[in-house]
């Protein structure tokens, strides 16, 4: 009889330490139906209700320990709730991944088309056709991957407010501007595609060198320059375009802004070092010279003009002098 209580203690014992390792995986929240699947009774999970030791946090789901919970605690009652294969996703899943707005208030889940979601402060998406690598987990949470996460962020959000999503998603390595345009070709017709690929056009579009030139000669003519040289050195640098005699330094970028920082500190001292040496830099995107042509024609020509006036300054005060 001893033996049969030992090994029914160290029964209890082993599911109690699967109970909390499970809690601990969930950020501080169990469901019902995980206890009975570890071999608790219903009888044993109401003695721990009553006796405070598990906290009804929404249906069929509960706190342990404390009724208190922190937001992924509140995520994962939210989805432990709806059961299944739910998701955090749309702006819950921005929160989570750091470059976005949750709702006031609103947990947002994704969850199959088949299966009801109704419980307060839970705003469920029905959805079907979710691919696997739409899915992930993120800090212990199931939620949709970054690159689904901005899809569906686009067809709700402003434009400021969705490139800042897109900034913020490259900053902290989610998914960089250039891998999710290349991505889009997969979610055709999706709702939001269009939107965010209007907005990652001119961030991650890139000429080739060749036809860069094609394309900013004449535009360089047009203000007033004389041919420029390509690729030349200037102040330990190789440079998109240089004009020696007027001191302008042009440089292009694939990517607007979206670089790594490393790249971004190599981009300044590059500009620095032609400041430095009283030069003047400029830098356009090769969507500007590709679609804004007219914009780069006249910073070309006034720089161009305010150069030469300089000059002329120059050489009035040595005259005098």
């Amino acid at each position: 009889m001893a033996v049969q209580c030992d090994q029914g203690r160290s029964g209890r014992e082993e599911r109690d330490r699967e109970i909390w390792a499970l809690v601990r995986r969930q950020h501080g929240v169990v469901a019902h139906r995980q206890l009975l699947g570890l071999g608790m009774t219903r009888g044993s999970v109401l003695w721990r209700v009553k006796s405070g030791r598990l906290h009804p946090v929404r249906r069929g789901v509960y706190a342990v320990g404390r009724p208190q919970l922190d937001r992924h605690g509140r995520w994962m009652a939210a989805l432990l709730a709806c059961r299944g294969e739910a998701v955090l996703s749309h702006g819950s899943a921005a929160a989570l991944w750091g470059f976005g707005w949750e709702p006031r208030g609103l947990v947002e889940i994704s969850a199959p088309a088949r299966r009801r979601c109704r419980h307060p402060g839970v705003r469920a998406h029905r959805r079907t056709g979710l691919r696997p690598e739409e899915l992930t987990a993120h800090e212990g949470v199931p939620v949709t991957a970054p690159a689904r996460t901005l899809i569906d962020l686009a067809t709700r959000l402003p434009p400021g407010r969705l490139e800042r999503a897109v900034y913020e998603a490259d900053k902290l390595d989610r998914v960089r501007a250039d891998e999710l345009h290349a991505a889009l070709g997969s979610y055709r017709g999706a709702p939001g595609v269009a939107r965010l690929r209007a907005l990652l056009d001119p961030l991650v579009f890139r000429l080739s060198d060749s036809d860069l030139e094609l394309l900013l000669r004449p535009l360089a003519r047009a203000a007033g320059l004389p041919a420029p040289e390509t690729k030349a050195w200037v102040n330990g640098y190789e440079v998109d375009f240089f004009w020696p005699e007027l001191a302008i330094v042009v440089e292009t970028d694939g990517l607007r802004y979206h670089r790594t920082p490393s790249q971004q500190t190599r981009g300044l001292r590059r500009d620095q070092a032609h400041q430095a040496a009283g030069m003047r830099p400029l830098r356009f995107s090769h969507w500007q010279v590709k679609h804004e042509p007219a914009y780069v024609r006249g910073v070309l020509a006034r720089t161009a003009a305010r150069a030469r006036a300089d000059a002329g300054a120059r050489a009035d005060a040595s005259a005098r002098a």
